[in-house]
C-alpha cells in the first residue's frame, strides 16, 4: 500500500526517506540531531523511538558502515521504516523492531550509541495534536523522558553515549532523568534560529558511567543575518558538495 506517502532524498542521488499524511512529518530536529555524535565504522546504534527511520538513514548517510536498530510502538511507522530500508537497500544495516521501547527485549549493553528525539511536551501542556500518531510523536503521552533515559542506559555498553535534541526549557528535566539513570551529561549546544535570537532547541550528549564535567559548546546558529542558512545548517542538510 503505497496511496498518501511521501518520499524524499536526503541529498541528490542519496537515501530515501518516508513518511505517510497521518504522521508528523520530518523536521528540523532530526537533521540536526543528526549531526551530532561522531560516527566512526562498525557502531552499533539504537534509535529509541524511531518512526518511519529518517533519523537512522541521516546517520547511514553520513557513515554507512553502521548497523542501526530501530524501535518503534507504532506499526504503521515500523512498516514505513521497513519499505525505506528496502529501497535503499540496507536490510542488513538497517533493522526495526515494532516494540515498546520502555519494555523492549533487546540485551542490555549491546549498543555503543543511542539516539532518540523524544516527544517534547506533557500531555498536560495544551490541546494534543490530532491523530494518534502526531500525539506519539509530540506528547509524552506513551512514553517520558525518563524512560528514554532508563532505557538508554539499559542498552549502552559501558561508555556509550545518548545524543538526543530536545526544548531549551526541559534543560533541567533532562540534565536529572540522565544522571538519574547513571548517563553524565558530556555535551550541550543551543540551537538558536539566529544570533540575536533566544535558543529554540537543544543538543545533548551523555554517557553511561562518564566522569562528571559538562562541555557547553558554541550555539549552532541557523541563519545568516540577511536570512539565508548558515553554512553549518546548509552542511547539515548535505547542500554543499562535497570536496574534491
Amino acid at each position: 500500500m503505497t496511496e498518501g506517502l511521501h518520499w524524499e532524498a536526503l541529498r541528490p542521488g542519496g537515501l530515501r526517506f518516508v513518511y505517510g499524511n497521518g504522521q508528523h512529518p520530518p523536521g528540523l530536529d532530526s537533521f540536526l540531531l543528526a549531526s551530532l555524535p561522531g560516527l566512526r565504522p562498525g557502531l552499533r546504534v539504537c534509535d529509541l523511538g524511531c518512526g518511519t527511520g529518517l533519523l537512522g538513514l541521516l546517520l547511514l548517510q553520513r557513515q554507512p558502515d553502521l548497523r542501526v536498530t530501530g524501535l518503534d510502538i507504532q506499526p504503521e511507522a515500523v512498516r514505513l521504516g521497513r519499505l525505506a530500508a528496502a529501497e535503499n537497500q540496507l536490510e542488513d544495516r538497517l533493522v526495526f523492531r515494532l516494540e515498546d521501547l520502555r519494555e523492549t527485549s533487546l540485551p542490555a549493553g549491546r549498543f555503543d550509541l543511542a539516539i532518540c528525539n523524544p516527544p517534547y511536551f506533557p500531555p498536560s501542556a495544551g490541546p494534543p495534536p490530532k491523530g494518534e500518531a502526531r500525539r506519539t510523536a509530540r506528547t509524552e503521552a506513551a512514553c517520558a523522558l525518563e524512560d528514554v533515559c532508563r532505557t538508554a542506559g539499559r542498552l549502552l555498553r559501558w561508555g556509550g553515549a545518548l545524543c538526543l535534541v530536545h526544548k531549551p526549557e526541559r534543560l533541567t528535566d533532562l540534565l536529572c532523568a540522565l544522571r538519574e539513570n547513571g548517563l553524565e551529561p558530556k555535551r550541550l549546544r543551543l540551537v538558536s534560529p539566529r544570533w540575536d535570537r533566544a535558543p529554540s532547541l537543544l543538543l545533548a550528549e551523555a554517557r553511561r558511567g562518564g566522569r562528571p564535567g559538562l562541555r557547553v559548546e558554541p550555539p549552532l546558529i541557523l541563519e545568516n543575518p540577511d536570512g539565508s542558512p548558515s553554512a553549518e545548517l546548509s552542511r547539515i542538510y548535505f547542500r554543499e558538495e562535497a570536496p574534491p
